[in-house]
């Protein structure tokens, strides 16, 4: 046996002796992790079922005008999930609107423009907020954010654009009171933040550097390197992390049920109470029976599938920035 041959076969008698053991191990890996995966489906199969299965009274009772529908009276069991589901889109967006610029900008500021010292003070600082409980958040903004927000924004803005077409109907609060669907989506917003920034930020720090280099050596702005070459790069999953916040936003519930004001009217002001599904389920679940907790897991069941068009919405946006 020559020398280089040598270590060829001391390989393969080491392949040999270790194949047994070794496809036993495979064989048990594979098996565990195709079970992790068909039991999540399992869970997900039979927490879909449930819900429908309690909703399922409500929707046939009340048909297309449970979600047409803004009535939500316990007394004369008249429910409708209109005012319900308006509430969670429009927080939702309203913490997009807000949440998603300054998540972006602050994963900018971390990657690009602070200096070292900072750096990590400022990124431990983002990603505590994530573990703030949610309720905390709700109590915060109850006692402390509301009553600042309804003397200093709902009050002063109200005077402001009373009597003016569009937006004096938007903007004007009836009892400035400080709860409402603006504030809920100001607290969704703190909220969402550090899932998105984080995100952001790690995908744009993992970014080769020639590329950045490439750009400031022909001229380029930190501007126009941002806008240009880092943001494309990173677009999917930029996109990504918005759609986890707005998952956060459209499922959140303690938080949203302090701020939200919990009243079920539709009104055009961002300022107005009003209630979300989550909301409106926590506040109710405990004491419904019958028709209502039939409404209340109907409720569930819509929150679902808005959850799910989201997802998809998320896939499809991914696969477009991909092709492009």
């Amino acid at each position: 046996m020559t020398a280089l041959t040598q270590p060829i076969a001391l390989a393969r008698e080491s392949r040999a002796t270790r194949a047994g053991p070794s496809r036993g191990l495979d064989r048990l890996f594979r098996g565990a992790a195709y079970g992790s995966a068909i039991l999540v489906l399992l869970v997900l199969v039979g927490i879909l079922a449930s819900i429908i299965w309690g909703g399922w009274p409500a929707f046939a009772e009340f048909g297309p005008g449970f979600v047409t529908s803004s009535a939500w009276n316990i007394g004369t069991e008249q429910y409708g999930a209109l005012v319900a589901i308006i509430g969670t889109l429009a927080s939702a967006l309203i913490a997009l609107v807000i949440g998603v610029p300054l998540s972006i900008g602050i994963a900018i500021y971390l990657t690009q423009l602070a200096p070292g010292w900072a750096r990590k003070p400022v990124a431990m600082t983002i990603e505590l907020l994530a573990a703030v409980p949610s309720i905390i958040y709700g109590m915060w903004g109850l006692f402390v954010f509301a009553p600042l927000f309804a003397q200093f924004v709902q009050t002063p803005v109200s005077n402001l654009v009373e009597g003016m077409p569009i937006v004096g109907t938007l903007f004007y609060a009836r009892v400035p009171s400080g709860v409402g669907i603006l504030t809920a989506g100001i607290i969704l917003a703190i909220m969402i933040v550090p899932f998105v920034a984080s995100i952001t930020r790690d995908m744009l720090a993992q970014i080769p550097t020639v590329l950045r280099e490439s750009a400031f050596g022909i001229g380029c702005t930190t501007w126009e390197v941002m806008r240009h070459v880092l943001i494309p790069q990173a677009s999917v999953s930029i996109i990504g992390a918005i759609m986890l916040g707005l998952g956060r936003a459209l499922g959140e519930t303690m938080a949203v049920t302090f701020v939200i004001g919990n009243a079920n009217r539709l009104s055009a002001s961002i300022f107005d109470p009003g209630s979300t599904i989550a909301s409106r389920i926590a506040n109710e679940f405990n004491e419904a029976d019958g028709m209502q907790l039939n409404a209340l897991m109907a409720l569930g069941c819509i929150l679902f599938v808005i959850t799910f068009v989201v997802l998809i919405l998320a896939r499809t946006l991914t696969r477009r920035v991909k092709i492009a």
